[in-house]
């Protein structure tokens, strides 16, 4: 499989997919498609939704492209990569329309970032979640004031720590997920019927929700320089190439 971004308007509702071979894992091209896609698709009149969606049926996303983060060299490089999410999480944020996100398997990093950004997030059983920065040697500077705004700041802390999964249970309890279900299937069919039902919605009162669910989030685009710096000067120390190198392998091996 290619990696990819894809767009599509089906019944007042923008659906857009990405893929990647790896897990979904996000190298800092599709960051950018994606964060140009959805900026685009919020600007349309007909939408009045956006569902976000990874391919397959396994992980929804594996946070940050390993290869790419072994081939950066320098903090310039270093910062457009990190700058890459900053830009797709505040795409979601300042669109304009409600962001559905749809997560089907395990997955960190960044693409916890991704379901935290979300207005309203589907998931299955088998979604567990964790923040597995510092296991890199780095830690989840970027997506964190996504993350926090839902889970808030103790329970960030902490999954930034331990990088331990947690239960899809445990991420509805925590207010990242709002409908989990026991299988893909179950998840689809609750989940066409929540957007066919969102397709008959007001637009302007649809547009008044998402600009009140993100009232004083202003600041998170101030935020980011210092954010994307802290990450992006991190991953160019020698301990975090040998912790992502080693990672790598060992995935490779599975």
């Amino acid at each position: 499989m290619e990696a990819f971004v894809t767009s599509e308007i089906k019944n007042h509702i923008a659906e857009i997919t990405f893929g990647t071979p790896k897990s979904n894992s996000l190298p800092g091209f599709i960051l950018e498609k994606l964060a140009e896609t959805i900026l685009k698709e919020g600007d349309k009149k007909e939408v009045k939704a956006i569902l976000l969606k990874s391919a397959g049926d396994k992980a929804f996303c594996a946070g940050a492209s390993f290869d790419e983060l072994l081939e950066i060299q320098d903090i310039e490089t270093s910062k457009r990569f990190f700058g890459g999410f900053a830009k797709v999480l505040n795409a979601m944020r300042t669109c304009g329309k409600l962001v559905v996100v749809r997560v089907q398997g395990k997955t960190t990093g960044g693409g916890v970032g991704i379901a935290c950004a979300a207005d309203y997030c589907f998931a299955t059983q088998n979604s567990a979640l964790a923040l597995t920065e510092i296991n890199l040697g780095i830690g989840p500077f970027v997506i964190g004031p996504f993350v926090e705004r839902k889970i808030g700041a103790s329970q960030f802390t902490a999954m930034a720590m331990d990088a331990e999964f947690r239960s899809a249970e445990w991420a509805v309890q925590n207010n990242i997920y709002h409908s989990v279900s026991g299988n893909i299937e179950e998840m689809d069919d609750k989940l066409h019927q929540f957007l066919t039902t969102l397709a008959t919605r007001s637009e302007d009162a649809l547009a008044l929700i998402k600009k009140v669910a993100w009232e004083n989030t202003e600041h998170f685009t101030e935020l980011m320089p210092e954010r994307i710096y802290m990450s992006a000067s991190l991953v160019l120390e020698d301990s975090a190439k040998k912790n992502i190198e080693a990672i790598k392998e060992r995935l490779g091996a599975k």
